[in-house]
Parts: structure tokens; sequence; C-alpha cells
């Protein structure tokens, strides 16, 4: 199976990568004609940004899924891995997701770049360089050379590029360029109004096309001419004025434009990259905490992460003609927007372009039935139903088992979490009534008119009854997956006319 290797830089790329392990749950994929797995690996100096171990901690509890459940079950179907996991060798990586900035936690810019020990001329070139003021973590106001970089480059991307470029010489890298094939993509996912991604972009696709010069890598010759696509993300999101913190609103657009230039010269105009994806929204609601990092940087999940995730599911259906790269430069760039068919404050469905709606209309209004159903229903229904009761058996010791009570419904929480987040942001996305009755659940759909028209639990009792009857299952936990998507699926389809 080729992979997808997805490089998910900063916050924003922990973020779109969240979203992306939500679509693919609800059995989002790609209309290509094989299946990739998914290799996500997070560059972040801030270790301990509650969006990274939001998102580390729901990757890890879908890949327990899948360990358990396999695959072609609907929902989470497609496969997710570590990089640890493809290297067959003694000297394994780290199992995390989370790519290992080396000598970055509690370190100062200055001391990372051994400043004291520079000649005078080269001391003089730094301080030019990384001349300016920022304001720390402790809201102090530090010279750019005395940043403590484990909250992230707080907006500095001169001293993200210096420290990223550390990744060519990990063996992260290493065993990510060795283990590459010709049939694999790469995605990059960054913003570019900050520090972390907009240093990170840049820097990382350079090493990956000029990775034939690194002699440690057997697999360069497939770095240079790989297929690769990137999302870069422009301002979306408001934040408070704090006049203490790095992090100024006011800044956004200037970052933006200078970076954009810079694309221009170094990325787009020397077509170093495939296919590349913009995204943004001029509408920009309620402002987030302004939190340059040291109180955790959670943010709520916002309807531009979720779109930001669908250029991946894009890029995956480009066919490889459209992707060949010679020497290192892409043959036919691809240059990508999103837009929608009706400006709302509260995006629906209806709002979404035809193909869209089609791609994740069905897909997240099963996974959402499935989860009232796990919240509301599951208790009353098991060892009454025969479904639940045929084997393999669904009952109490089932729901009170890790997968079900750790994995599993960990997992369905944070989704209902991330849409109630989405709901609650500015610009929302809306298309469910989360707390109505399975009736009214889809905003602009009710349930076709006529005898049994009604949608409620007993009906869907009796829907899971009708599809498991036969049916071999080999597991509990396959059970559970496979009968609730067919299940929903068809209630969905019959009932609301969603199209499959």
């Amino acid at each position: 199976m080729p992979r997808l290797f997805i490089f998910a830089i900063g916050g924003t790329g922990s973020r779109v990568l969240k979203s992306l392990t939500m679509l693919m749950a609800s059995g989002v994929k790609p209309n290509s004609l094989q299946d990739f797995e998914i290799v996500p690996i997070i560059i972040d100096p801030h270790i301990s940004n509650e969006d990274l171990k939001r998102t580390e901690r729901l990757l890890g509890n879908y890949q327990s899924i899948v360990e358990k459940v396999g695959l072609d079950n609907g929902f989470f179907s497609s496969k997710i891995t570590t990089l640890d996991n493809l290297v067959d060798s003694e000297n394994r990586v780290s199992g995390s997701f989370t790519f290992n900035l080396q000598q970055v936690a509690n370190t100062r810019f200055r001391d990372y770049i051994n400043f004291n020990e520079l000649d005078d001329s080269n001391k003089a070139l730094a301080d030019i360089l990384f001349s300016g003021k920022s304001i720390n973590k402790r809201q102090e106001e530090v010279d750019l050379l005395d940043i403590e970089m484990d909250i992230g480059f707080v907006g500095n991307p001169n001293i993200g590029s210096v420290v990223l470029n550390q990744f060519k010489d990990s063996e992260e890298f290493k065993e990510f360029a060795n283990n590459f094939n010709n049939e694999d993509r790469i995605f990059i996912i960054s913003s570019i109004f900050g520090g972390t991604g907009a240093a990170g972009f840049p820097t990382i696709l350079k090493n990956i096309r000029d990775a034939m010069n690194n002699k440690n890598i057997s697999g360069r010759g497939f770095l240079r001419d790989a297929k690769i696509g990137a999302l870069t993300v422009l301002p979306y999101f408001n934040i408070e004025n704090d006049d203490k913190s790095p992090i100024q609103k006011s800044d956004f657009i200037s970052k933006t434009k200078a970076a954009l230039y810079y694309y221009k010269e170094n990325l787009t105009g020397n077509n170093s990259i495939n296919a590349l994806y913009y995204i943004a929204d001029n509408y920009i609601g309620k402002p987030y905490k302004n939190d340059p990092g040291d109180n955790g940087q959670k943010n709520d999940a916002h309807f531009i992460e979720l779109v930001s995730a669908l250029a991946v599911i894009d890029f995956l259906e480009i066919p490889d003609v459209d992707l060949i790269s010679l020497d290192g430069k892409a043959t036919r760039p691809i240059y990508k927007e999103f837009s929608i068919k009706n400006e709302s404050s509260e995006i629906k469905f209806s709002d979404f372009e035809d193909y869209t709606s089609r791609k994740v209309e069905l897909r997240l209004s099963q996974t959402v039935l499935f989860l009232k159903f796990l919240n509301e229903h599951l208790v009353e229904s098991i060892a009454k139903q025969p479904w639940s009761i045929n084997d393999p058996k669904i009952n109490k010791i089932f729901v009170d088992d890790i997968f079900y009570r750790t994995n599993l419904k960990e997992f369905m929480n944070s989704f209902g979490d991330w849409l109630k987040e989405m709901s609650n942001n500015t610009r929302g996305f809306s298309p469910f009534n989360l707390d109505s009755s399975l009736q009214t659940l889809i905003k602009d759909r009710t349930p076709t008119s006529g005898w049994f028209s009604k949608v409620d639990y007993v009906g869907f009792d009796k829907m899971l009854n009708i599809k498991s009857k036969g049916k071999m299952y080999i597991s509990s936990q396959q059970k559970m997956i496979k009968l609730f998507f067919d299940s929903t699926e068809e209630i969905l389809t019959s009932k609301f006319g969603l199209k499959n």
C-alpha cells in the first residue's frame, strides 16, 4: 500500500491533522484507485501545546481501534501509522507521531546557535539578522536572540527556519527518506502568518528536494522527484489584544504578505511544489485568547481546519500523471483554493458546493448518529436486542472493556466536542442539531413522509437487527464498527435521502 507522509507543522498543523483524523474516522476517503496509508509527522517545538497533545491522543486511539477491528468496515477505514512502524531495524526512531526537535526545550536561541563561541564578525551578522525585540513567556521584553523556544517561535520565522533546518540531519528524516518509495506521496500543512509554520514549510520542502545531497540517505532519488502537495493557511481567526504578548493580530497580514512574496520567489516561482492549496477566511469573528504558548494554547476547532483537511483528500485524488517532477521541479504545478456556495456565518451542508457536500454529508451524519446511539441508547439496547445478544455479543462486559471505554468512547466523544467547537466558533460549521431528536438531527433535512417515516431509537434497533441477521463478524469490536456503519448508512439514505 502506498503511503502519504503528512508533515503537520505548528499549532495549525496539529489542528488540521485532527480534522483529517475525524474525516477518516467517519469513512471519508478519496475517490482514487488505491488506498493510502497515512503517516503523520508533527513538527512543533511547543510540546506542551494542548492542540498537539489532543491530536496525538486522537491519533493513538484511532490507531488502537484499527488494530482491533481492521480496515474495510466503513468507519476508521484508512490506516494511520507512525514512522517508527515503517522502520525495519534495531535503531528505531521514537514511536510518537511527533518529531523530536533536539536542544529546544528551555533553550534560548542565543545558546542554540552558540552565539558566545562565534567570532566578532559572525556575532555582528547574527545581531543584524536577529535584531529586534519580542516578549518571552514571562511577559518580559527581550532581544530576539534571548527568545526561549519551548513555546514555539512566537511569530519569528527567521528563528524558526534556523532551528527547523536540523530536520535534515535527524534520525527521523533519515528513516523517512530511506523508507520513501516511488509510489508514495508527501503533504505539508502549515500556517503562513506565524513563526513555526511559515518557517517550516519552505525549510522542509527544500530539505526534501535536496535530499540527494545528503550522503546519509539512500532513498534520495525518490525524494527529489516526489509527488508533493502542501496547504498554506492564511489568517482565519482573531485574537484578543494584549500589548504584553509577542503575538499581535495587527502583524498577521504583513507577515502573510512577506511570506507569500518569499514563497513566490522560492517555492511557486521555481516549481518546487506539485500542488499548493491556499485557504483563508475574511469572516473573522470572536477572538481567541491571546496565548503565545505558555498556557497550553488550546483553541476551539474551526471550520477552516475542516476544509483544510479536505485539501489532503483532494490531493490523493489527483492522478499520478498530473504530479510528475523532473530534477526536483514540478512539470505542471497545480494551485487550488476553496469556496462555499452560500455566504453564511453558520455553514450547513447546503452551503457547500455539490461535490464537497456529497463527500462529507453522509459520512459525518453517520458518525453523529453512531455517537448519539452510544451516548443515549446503547445501555438500554444491549442484552435486549437480537443484534446485541447474537454472537459475537455486545454486552456489559464489552462496554466495560478498554477498547470501548477508552479507545472508542473517548474518540467518539472527542468527535462530538470537535463538532460543538466548530458550531460555536465564528465562522461556524453547524449542520447538526446535536442535542435534538434523531428526527431533526440534520439541519435542512427531514425524513421522507409516509408510513413508518419517523426516525427514532426503536427504528434504529430494528435496522440493527435487520443488518446483523445472518452476518458473520470476527469479533465484538469489529461487529460494532461494521454493523453501525451499515445501519446508519441505510437509515440516512433511505429516510433522509442522503446520497452515497
